[in-house]
């Protein structure tokens, strides 16, 4: 694919992604937790115990800002602090498992809903190939591109090849 098909391909996805969001969110339930405090309770459940700088990057926000959420989360019995095993002067946060409950209740009207779409709206192909691409989505929002981007895997500006076989 060229750089402007690429370009047409990258705008489809951007757009398509951005009018899903913006319907799920209106299909979210009435949250008890703030978009930001869901986003971290999904990191850590994805991802397991990190410390509060790692999270404020992977959440891009400044740590001051999530000083806030995290004692929120905290007090709600959502999230808790653990000593860090290799650094004791460190510590991690961790979901608990009520935090992995009201993470599931947010999720289930939202994935009810699309798997309902999918259902009335797409073949079985399209519901196969939308399962594959929120994959490769998946993928995607861990790649890390710098400003003028260039990937951070190359430094050539050349996107940078995922060999699954490596």
């Amino acid at each position: 694919m060229d750089d402007e098909d690429l370009l047409t391909a990258a705008t489809a996805l951007r757009q398509g992604t951005t009018r899903l969001a913006r319907r799920l969110r209106i299909e979210r339930p009435e949250p008890a937790q703030t978009a930001l405090e869901m986003g971290i309770l999904a990191h850590l459940n994805r991802r397991g115990p990190t410390t509060p700088g790692a999270l404020a990057a992977a959440e891009r926000v400044q740590p001051q800002s999530l000083t806030r959420k995290l004692a929120s989360l905290e007090r709600q019995l959502l999230a808790v602090r653990q000593p860090d095993d290799r650094d004791r002067r460190r510590s991690l946060l961790a979901i608990t498992e009520a935090g992995r409950q009201a993470l599931t209740r947010d999720m289930r009207r939202r994935d009810a809903w699309l798997a309902r779409a999918m259902a009335l709206r797409l073949t079985r192909a399209e519901q196969e190939l939308l399962r594959i691409a929120g994959e490769l989505m998946d993928r995607l929002a861990d790649t890390d591109t710098d400003v003028a981007g260039a990937s951070t895997g190359t430094g050539a500006g050349e996107p940078e090849v995922h060999d699954p076989g490596a």
